[in-house]
């Protein structure tokens, strides 16, 4: 029968070692060898990496070492809490990054812990000893926490100052006071782009668009509506239909974006405490074209677009038609070339900006393709390592009237409406004629449209089965109530209807058919977001 191998023999250091007392083993470096001490610094140094407060425990002050632990160990109960309530309840995880509150207990809690965890590898440092390393491992074991440091308490002061500037920027964008129940399980949102630029006297949204999203599932619908649109008459009972009784008619003076600088040139005339009248004005304006209650609205200020470009890194863009950059009342100074392109802020403002050699609508398109590249191409990556840019880039660019108590459940909302494709109407020829257009036929399109998309998902449920945010009272801004769904109302807000070409008998009394191909195509003519 063999014997079993020998053990291997120590040597004097590890023998020395060996025979000390267990508990002294890691404190009392005297008992070892230059091997195992250099072993020891560096294993202390690991530990304070892995498991916080543990080097201590085994070499060090204990009772600084415990509190680390429960604090490294309370930090994961957190993280499983955190998770657990993601899975079961994302809106409520959502929101909670929407609070103000939150977002300072976060911050100190940061702040707290990269200080903490800076002074465990600092003093797991001095218990290594460096001083009774030779020269090269003290080298290596000084730049080894060095860096680690930088790592993680560099790290944690980074994300406490990210977490800093998105609550200044929460605190400046989402200054709404108050929550609007959804209308018939579904809430519109006014999208403007707007343009304030050297040039411009005043603030005019160029793009006008009105998202339509299911309350429940996120599925949405984009109405698109020109900025040249005459002749609308406001809602009974609204703010502008007392303003303007007769409504706003009169002709190429009276365009659907130039109600917003009246407004804001006839702030005095409006309610006392209106804060936006140009927002307010717009906002029925398109309520009387679509026959939908707006509950909140969105304005992107494309004065402030180019530096937000600059912060999320770019945009790419295939671009479909050559682009000027200049012209009009500056010469031409290069040119956007059809292709796939990555823009930057210039070239992209640029690219949303043109007029030399297009039309209106063309470059209302392209302002809507910037804009969907913008939303499309921001991942939580670029978020979260380009945060603290993105932030100082949103102030004074977007404006909101949604409120903070509300931002968990739209981020939730969002990311439903993300994962589905969205319907694009845009009421821009051929489809209509903005100078001379039948209102109705216009209301009975969205009103189309939105039923179309409520019978292509799953499940579909009636209004009232809806989650119990909705309602079916009015949304709150002021113009009456509608539902969801396109009215007819009275009175016309356009010309009559035999300008506007309809297939299939569409009319009054016969069924409307949708007809967005061809009003989607003036977007896919200038670019595609990619």
């Amino acid at each position: 029968m063999s014997r079993p191998p020998a053990p291997p023999e120590l040597d004097a250091e590890e023998s020395v070692y060996l025979s000390g007392r267990p508990d002294r083993r890691l404190a009392d470096p005297e008992l070892m060898g230059p091997r195992m001490r250099r072993r020891r610094a560096f294993s202390l140094i690991l530990l304070t990496l892995v498991f916080p407060g543990s080097a201590q425990l085994a070499a060090g002050n204990r009772t600084l070492g415990r509190v680390a632990v429960r604090c490294w160990l309370g930090l994961w109960v957190l993280a499983f809490l955190s998770g657990m309530l993601f899975l079961v309840h994302r809106t409520a995880f959502l929101g909670l990054f929407g609070r103000s509150w939150f977002l300072t207990v976060l911050q100190w809690g940061l702040w707290g812990f990269a200080a903490l965890w800076g002074v465990l590898f600092l003093d797991a440092w001095r218990l290594g000893q460096p001083g009774r390393l030779v020269i090269q491992a003290r080298r290596w074991l000084t730049g080894l926490t060095a860096g680690l440091l930088v790592v993680t308490s560099g790290g944690l002061v980074y994300a406490a100052s990210s977490v800093g500037a998105g609550k200044d920027a929460l605190n400046s964008l989402f200054t709404g006071k108050r929550a609007v129940a959804a209308t018939d399980g579904r809430y519109n949102i006014l999208l403007l782009g707007a343009d304030s630029g050297k040039s411009r006297v005043g603030t005019r949204p160029d793009s006008i668009q009105l998202a339509s999203v299911d309350a429940e599932t996120g599925r949405a619908v984009m109405f698109g509506f020109s900025r040249d649109m005459e002749n609308i008459n406001f809602r009974p009972g609204s703010v502008m239909q007392r303003l303007m009784p007769e409504g706003w008619n009169c002709g190429d003076q009276c365009l659907l974006n130039g109600i917003y600088t009246w407004a804001e040139n006839h702030r005095a005339e409006f309610p006392p405490g209106t804060q936006n009248p140009g927002v307010l004005a717009t906002r029925e304006a398109v309520e009387a074209v679509s026959g939908l209650d707006v509950h909140y609205y969105v304005m992107v200020d494309l004065k402030g677009f180019q530096r937000m470009v600059n912060a999320v890194g770019g945009l790419d863009v295939t671009v479909q038609r050559r682009t000027p950059i200049g012209g009009e009342t500056s010469p031409i100074s290069g040119w956007i070339e059809p292709g796939r392109q990555h823009l930057d802020g210039f070239h992209a403002l640029w690219y949303a900006r043109s007029r030399t050699g297009s039309t209106n609508y063309d470059r209302m398109a392209r302002q809507r393709c910037v804009m969907t590249a913008l939303v499309d191409q921001v991942d939580p990556q670029t978020v979260l390592t380009r945060f603290q840019k993105i932030a100082a880039a949103s102030s004074g660019m977007v404006h909101t009237d949604l409120p903070q108590s509300e931002l968990g459940y739209f981020a939730d909302l969002a990311m439903k409406t993300r994962s589905q494709k969205i319907k694009s109407v845009n009421f821009v020829p051929p489809l209509i004629k903005p100078w001379d257009y039948d209102a109705n036929f216009v209301r009975q399109q969205v009103a189309a449209t939105i039923a179309a998309s409520e019978k292509s998902k799953a499940g579909t449920k009636t209004p009232a089965a809806k989650a119990s945010r909705s309602s079916t009272g009015s949304s709150g801004s002021g113009s009456g109530g509608s539902g969801s769904g396109a009215k007819s109302g009275s009175g016309k807000s356009g010309g009559t209807s035999a300008a506007t070409p309809r297939q299939g008998g569409a009319g009054p009394q016969g069924p409307v058919q949708v007809r967005g191909q061809a009003a989607e195509a003036d977007l896919a003519s200038v670019c595609s977001a990619s």
